[in-house]
C-alpha cells in the first residue's frame, strides 16, 4: 500500500516536470509525448490502475477515487499546458512580425560586385593610408583660379593649351581638368605637414576613341613639410608601385619633364610588370610610363598660403584609368563606363 502511494506521488511529480519543460520550450510535440506517456493505453497511469486488482476491497475503495482524481487532474493540467503553449507561440509570432527586418532577405536578389574602378581605388587608397597619407575628395566643378591660376598656369600661359576644357555658362567656372586643384584646397584648410592623396573624376573635351574619353579617373598625391626633396618622391613612387603590382623587384626610371606646377619636373617610368623583353603594353620598350611629378613650384605654395622659403613638397599625379587598363588588360577605355554586364562580370 505504501508502495502504491509512493508511485502515485512520483507519477504526479514527473508529469508536472514534463509539462513545465513543454511550456518552457513552447513545444506541442513534447507535450503530446508526455500525454501519451502518462495517459495513453500503455501509459504510467494505466499501469497503476491495473495494480488495483491486487488490492483488498477496502484498499480499492481508498485508491480508486485517488487514481480517478489523478487522471482527471492530469487531463486538466495537460489541457492548460496546451493552451499556454499555443498562446506563447502566437505571441512569439506577433513579435517576429513586429520586428521583421525587410532588408534581411529579398526574393530573387541578384548577386553583384564592385566596379573595377571601385576595387582599384580602394586598393590604392589602402596602400597610401598604410604610408600615412590622408584620402580627400574634392569638387568636380572648379573655378579658373583653383584649376589653373593658383597652379602657376595664368590666363596667358601656353600650358593652358594642353587642356581641352569644358567651360560652364557661369563665368570662370569649369569641369576640373585634373585633380591638382585639391593641392590648393588642402594647403588653405590643413595644418602642416600635409600628406594627401585625391582620387577622382576629371573631364576634358576630347574626341572619344579606344584610348580617350571625355571623363576619366586621376589620382593626385602631394606631401608638404620642411626639407622635402626629390628623393622622397622617388622612394614614395617606388614603394607604391612595388606594393600595387605585388613585386619586390621593380626598377623605376626618371626622365625630365615640364609641368607648370612643379619645378623641377620629372616623368617616372617603371619596368614593365608583364614582360622581360617587350610586349604590347610597354610598346616593346620594357618601360611603362606611370606618372609625372616633381617638387611643388614656389608659386603654387604661395597660392596656398605657404612660405616656400621654409617649406617644400613634392606632388605627383597618375591616370587611374590607365593603371586599371594595365592591370586588367582592358584595351578600350569606353568599356569602363559602358555598363555592359558581360564586361563587368569578369571582375
Amino acid at each position: 500500500m505504501q508502495d502504491l502511494k509512493a508511485k502515485i506521488k512520483t507519477l504526479s511529480e514527473e508529469l508536472k516536470t514534463k509539462l513545465q519543460e513543454s511550456i518552457n520550450k513552447n513545444n506541442l510535440k513534447q507535450l503530446e509525448d508526455a500525454r501519451i506517456q502518462f495517459l495513453g493505453k500503455k501509459g504510467s497511469l494505466q499501469k497503476l490502475m491495473a495494480e488495483i486488482k491486487t488490492l483488498t476491497t477496502e484498499e480499492k475503495k481508498e485508491f480508486g477515487p485517488i487514481l480517478n482524481n489523478l487522471k482527471n487532474q492530469s487531463e486538466e493540467k495537460i489541457k492548460k499546458a496546451k493552451d499556454q503553449i499555443i498562446k506563447n507561440q502566437a505571441e512569439t509570432a506577433t513579435l517576429k512580425k513586429q520586428n521583421f527586418d525587410v532588408t534581411a532577405y529579398k526574393t530573387n536578389q541578384k548577386k553583384g560586385h564592385l566596379h573595377p574602378y571601385s576595387q582599384f581605388i580602394e586598393e590604392i587608397e589602402n596602400i597610401f593610408i598604410s604610408m600615412g597619407y590622408e584620402i580627400l575628395d574634392g569638387p568636380e566643378v572648379e573655378t579658373d583660379f583653383y584649376n589653373f591660376t593658383a597652379l602657376n598656369i595664368p590666363e596667358d600661359h601656353p600650358a593652358r593649351d594642353m587642356y581641352d576644357t569644358f567651360w560652364l555658362n557661369k563665368k570662370n567656372y569649369l569641369l576640373r581638368t585634373h585633380t591638382s586643384p585639391m593641392q590648393i584646397h588642402a594647403m588653405k584648410s590643413k595644418d602642416l605637414p600635409i600628406a594627401v592623396v585625391v582620387p577622382g573624376r576629371t573631364f576634358r573635351h576630347e574626341a572619344v576613341d579606344a584610348s580617350h574619353d571625355t571623363q576619366f579617373m586621376q589620382c593626385e598625391g602631394f606631401f608638404i613639410a620642411e626639407n622635402v626633396t626629390l628623393s622622397h618622391l622617388f622612394a614614395t613612387a617606388k614603394t607604391f608601385l612595388k606594393t600595387l603590382f605585388k613585386t619586390k623587384d621593380l626598377d623605376i626610371r626618371i626622365r625630365p619633364g615640364f609641368f607648370p606646377f612643379v619645378e623641377p619636373g620629372v616623368e617616372i617610368d617603371m619596368r614593365c610588370p608583364f614582360c622581360k623583353k617587350g610586349c604590347s603594353v610597354c610598346k616593346k620598350s620594357t618601360w611603362v610610363e606611370v606618372f609625372p611629378g616633381g617638387l611643388i613650384h614656389p608659386n603654387v605654395l604661395r597660392s596656398g598660403g605657404i612660405d616656400p622659403e621654409k617649406y617644400s613638397g613634392f606632388a605627383f599625379g597618375f591616370g587611374l584609368t590607365r593603371l586599371v587598363m594595365l592591370r586588367y588588360g582592358i584595351n578600350d577605355i569606353r568599356l569602363l563606363n559602358s555598363g555592359k554586364e558581360k564586361f563587368l562580370e569578369q571582375f
